[in-house]
C-alpha cells in the first residue's frame, strides 16, 4: 500500500467540528483571528510532512424557518467566521512545502474575479494552493444574505460546470509558458504574440478579453470537490483532481469511489487519477480507555437542539418538527439544500437494516456533527482501523478532522504518525515543489492531458502557432459542439 495522502480540515471560526468544543480549557480554535494562532499550526503540519491545510469556508449559517437559533450563536455554529483566503499568503511564507486548500462557492461570486485570487494565491505560495469548488452551503441562509434566489440542487452544478469550464479558459487558454520576457534592454515585459484574448458564451457566463494574471506555477490550482449527491458525483467525474468524501459506512464510500471512478471513465479521465480522501476525526491516546474518555467528553459536549440548528442550516429540515419515531421519507425534501446529508439518512443502513428513525439521526449528528468518520483507540489499533478501512473502500487517504485543536493533531502526529510510518503507509519526506506534484507525483504540476481543462492548453499552442501579434487577433469564439471543447479557442 502506498503512502496515504493526510490533510488537515480546519474551519475558520471558533468551534471545531460539533457541539460546543469551543468551550474547553484546551480548544484553541478561539484564535482563529489571532495569525500567531494559524502558523503555529502551518509550522507543526509542515513539520509532520502533513500534504496539506485544508481551509474549509461557507457564507451560509444554521437558520431553521428563516431565523438564527439562540443556540447557533451560544454554540458558535459558523458563526462567526472569517475569510479563509486571507491568510494562506502568511502561511506559505512561514512554509516551504504544505499545501493549501481553500473553499470558495460558485454562487456568490464572479468566475474571473475568483480566477484571478486563486493565480495570484498560487504566485505566492510559488504552486501550493489547490480550490475546493463547491456551489454553496447553507444555501437558504447564504442566498439571502446576497439577495439572490435560491437555485435548485442540481442547477448549481450545471453553474458550476460553466464556471469552471471559464475559469480553466483563463488559467489554461491566455498566456503562453514564455510570454513574460521581462526585458529591460528590449523594453519589452509581455511578448503580444504570447497572449491569446478568449471569449466564454455559455449557458450561465460570459467573458471576453484575457485573465490578468501571468501565468502561476500550476497554473490551475489542484481542484478539489466534496459533494457526494448523484449530480456532486458527476460534476466531481468531469472536474476534480481529489474528491473530499464524508461518508457514513465503509460499504458507501467504496460504492461512492467506484461511481465517480466510472463516471470519469466516460469523460475520457484515467479513473484512477482522481485521489479519494475520507473526513476523519481520529481520538487517540496511549490506551484505549484514555481514547474512550476523550470521546465520551466530545460526545457529552453536545445537545439536541445544537444538532437540530447543524442540520437544518445544512438541509433545511428542521428533525425536532418530525415525528421522531419514523425515518426522514416522512418528507419530501425541496433539493436546495444539503442533498448530501439527507441522502446519507434516507438510505437503508448494512445488510438491508432499515432507513433510521429521526430520532437515530438526531442522536448521531448530536454526537458526530456533520463530519465524517471516527476512529477510537489506542495508536496501534487506530493504525489498523485506517488500514482496514483503506483495505476497505480504496481511498487514497485522509482528511484529519478536529475535536480539539491543536489537541487532536498533537495526538494524531506524536502517536498514530509514527505507526503509520513503521508500516509504509505515511511518507517521511516531501516529494516535488508543488501541490499537484505532492499529491500525484514529480513533474506533474499542471493539469494531466485527459482532464477536461487541457482543450485550453491546446487552443493556445494553436494560436501560438499562428504567430499573430495580440492587436490584431480576433476573438475566440466558442464552439457548438461541447462545453469547453477546442473551439474555446479560436484566430
Amino acid at each position: 500500500m502506498a503512502p496515504l495522502i493526510l490533510g488537515v480540515f480546519q474551519y475558520f471560526f471558533p468551534n471545531g467540528m460539533s457541539g460546543q468544543s469551543w468551550r474547553h480549557p484546551d480548544n484553541r480554535a478561539v484564535d482563529y483571528l489571532d495569525l500567531d494562532h494559524w502558523l503555529r499550526l502551518a509550522r507543526q503540519f509542515e513539520d509532520a510532512k502533513l500534504d496539506f491545510l485544508f481551509l474549509a469556508d461557507s457564507y451560509g449559517y444554521p437558520t431553521i424557518d428563516g431565523a438564527i437559533p439562540d443556540v447557533a450563536l451560544r454554540d458558535a455554529m459558523n458563526l462567526p467566521g472569517a475569510d479563509p483566503s486571507i491568510i494562506v499568503s502568511a502561511l506559505a511564507a512561514a512554509t516551504t512545502h504544505l499545501g493549501f486548500a481553500v473553499t470558495a462557492a460558485t454562487a456568490f461570486e464572479p468566475p474571473v474575479a475568483n480566477a484571478r485570487r486563486f493565480s495570484t494565491l498560487d504566485h505566492f505560495t510559488r504552486g501550493r494552493i489547490g480550490w475546493n469548488v463547491v456551489t454553496g452551503s447553507s444555501q437558504v441562509a447564504a442566498s439571502a444574505l446576497f439577495g439572490i434566489p435560491v437555485t435548485p440542487h442540481d442547477e448549481r452544478y450545471d453553474m458550476a460546470d460553466d464556471y469552471l469550464d471559464l475559469s480553466l479558459k483563463l488559467w489554461e487558454g491566455v498566456w503562453d509558458d514564455d510570454a513574460v520576457r521581462a526585458d529591460k534592454a528590449a523594453g519589452v515585459y509581455v511578448e503580444p504574440a504570447g497572449v491569446h484574448p478568449i471569449r466564454h458564451d455559455g449557458p450561465y457566463y460570459r467573458a471576453e478579453g484575457i485573465h490578468m494574471v501571468e501565468p502561476s506555477p500550476q497554473r490551475t490550482p489542484v481542484l478539489f470537490q466534496a459533494g457526494s449527491s448523484g449530480r456532486g458525483r458527476e460534476f466531481a467525474a468531469r472536474n476534480a483532481e481529489c474528491v473530499f468524501l464524508q461518508g457514513t459506512t465503509r460499504a458507501a464510500i467504496a460504492a461512492a469511489v467506484r461511481d465517480v471512478r466510472e463516471r470519469a471513465a466516460g469523460y475520457g479521465r484515467d479513473p484512477g487519477s482522481i485521489k479519494f480522501l475520507v473526513g476523519m476525526t481520529v481520538l487517540t491516546a496511549p490506551t484505549r480507555a484514555q481514547a474512550r474518555a476523550k470521546a465520551d467528553e466530545m460526545h457529552a459536549m453536545s445537545s439536541p437542539e445544537g444538532a437540530a440548528a447543524v442540520y437544518a442550516g445544512n438541509t433545511g429540515i428542521n428533525l425536532l418538527a418530525l415525528d421522531q419515531d419514523r425515518p426522514l421519507s416522512q418528507i419530501q425534501a425541496s433539493g436546495e439544500q444539503g442533498q448530501s446529508n439527507i441522502d446519507r439518512f434516507r438510505e437503508a443502513g448494512a445488510a438491508g437494516a432499515p432507513a433510521p428513525l429521526v430520532r437515530d439521526i438526531l442522536e448521531e449528528i448530536r454526537r458526530r456533527g456533520l463530519r465524517g468518520g471516527l476512529i477510537v483507540g489506542d495508536p496501534t489499533e487506530v493504525a489498523d482501523q485506517i488500514q482496514s478501512f483503506v483495505d476497505e473502500t480504496g481511498v487514497d487517504g485522509f482528511l484529519i478532522e478536529p475535536h480539539l485543536t491543536p489537541g487532536t493533531y498533537d495526538d494524531f502526529i506524536g502517536l498514530v504518525l509514527p505507526v503509520l510510518r513503521e508500516r509504509g503507509l505515511a511518507r517521511t519526506e516531501y516529494a516535488g515543489a508543488t501541490l499537484r506534484e505532492s499529491l500525484f507525483g514529480v513533474g506533474h504540476a499542471h493539469l494531466p492531458a485527459d482532464h477536461p481543462g487541457a482543450v485550453h492548453r491546446a487552443a493556445r499552442q494553436a494560436l501560438a502557432d499562428l504567430a499573430v501579434p495580440v492587436g490584431s487577433r480576433a476573438m475566440m469564439t466558442r464552439s457548438g459542439a461541447s462545453r469547453g471543447g477546442a473551439g474555446s479557442a479560436a484566430p
